[in-house]
């Protein structure tokens, strides 16, 4: 499966490192690519995704969810 976030926050490449790695630390993502000009990352999973588990990774790596 695949699902698509908006995140906040984002204004070079070292951002979209940590939102990255932030996502890809969450269980069940199996890859997450970011991208910067459009605000928001893709990410890959076979379950359903916790998003309460998803915006707390990205807002510990000091971002948010759109």
């Amino acid at each position: 499966m695949n699902t698509t976030v908006k995140i906040k926050g984002m204004s070079c490449n070292h951002c979209v490192m940590a939102v990255t790695k932030a996502l890809k630390a969450v269980d069940g993502v199996r890859e997450a690519t970011v991208d910067l000009a459009q605000g928001q990352a893709s990410v890959e999973h076979d379950n359903p995704l916790d998003m309460a588990q998803i915006k707390q990774h990205v807002e510990k790596a000091g971002f948010e969810l759109d």
